[in-house]
């Protein structure tokens, strides 16, 4: 079974057809990619699968279960994380209390056990910090664990977002367009967090990126959006060599 099924995805905004019979099928451990020109829908798509927009038509399953339309929270739990093309990071928290924020998901104690600071407490935040730091270190972050995360430098700030993303424990990680604003040894240094993620974790990743080297350098299959709709499906070798695809996104 398909750890992600979408079938026949659609709506609309003001009479205008945003993303028009989308279908995609991801497997469990795929490294997947989701391109096309600006305006194609790639990333209403994404507010689509995480329940920041409700379809008008189609089905969500993840994992076996329904999520087509439901809260974001509740899509988070059932195990869809996700970054954004904009960082959205806790500018002011420091870099680790950015991480335990997504972990307070996945435990938890009462108010009472926080107001007085009961075991519970004590050793729920315990567990956290050991988590997060463990996090951060995938992410060669642990040394700046107390840094705020507005001081971050622009490219640990989106390791930075990944990691807290991670933090929810995902089944699903979309990425969205993690490259933006890198430089090169930046890019290449994403590409190998990116795959050290799937391998280690066990992850499955959809990302929406516009850098070609990124998304054949790591992409085992990609979908092509284009005006809403889908141009082309397959391996990524066969899509990034497809006529249509060079002429409509490539723009050869």
């Amino acid at each position: 079974m398909a750890l992600l099924e979408v079938n026949n995805l659609g709506i609309s905004f003001g009479g205008l057809r945003a993303v028009d019979d989308f279908k995609l099928t991801i497997e469990k451990g795929c490294l997947y990619g989701l391109i096309g020109p600006n305006g194609a829908g790639k990333t209403t798509v994404f507010n689509l699968l995480t329940g920041v927009y409700k379809p008008d038509l189609g089905i969500i399953t993840l994992d076996g279960q329904n999520i087509t339309a439901k809260k974001t929270t509740d899509i988070n739990q059932a195990g869809i994380a996700r970054t954004f093309q904009n960082i959205r990071l806790f500018k002011k928290l420091t870099v680790i209390d950015n991480v335990k924020t997504a972990l307070h998901n996945q435990l938890t104690y009462s108010t009472i056990e926080g107001i007085f600071r009961l075991p519970k407490y004590r050793q729920v935040e315990k567990q956290m910090t050991e988590e997060a730091m463990a996090l951060l270190k995938v992410f060669d972050l642990d040394g700046e664990a107390d840094t705020l995360a507005a001081n971050l430098p622009y490219g640990k700030q989106r390791k930075l977002e990944i990691a807290r993303a991670l933090a929810t424990r995902p089944k699903l990680l979309l990425l969205d367009e993690p490259a933006a604003g890198m430089n090169p040894n930046e890019t290449q240094e994403l590409m190998d967090t990116i795959r050290f993620v799937r391998d280690e974790f066990d992850m499955t990743i959809l990302l929406i990126e516009h850098d070609m080297k990124l998304v054949s350098g790591i992409c085992e299959e990609l979908t092509v959006l284009n005006f809403g709709r889908i141009l082309c499906q397959g391996k990524t070798n066969d899509v990034l060599n497809n006529p249509e695809v060079i002429k409509a996104y490539l723009g050869e």
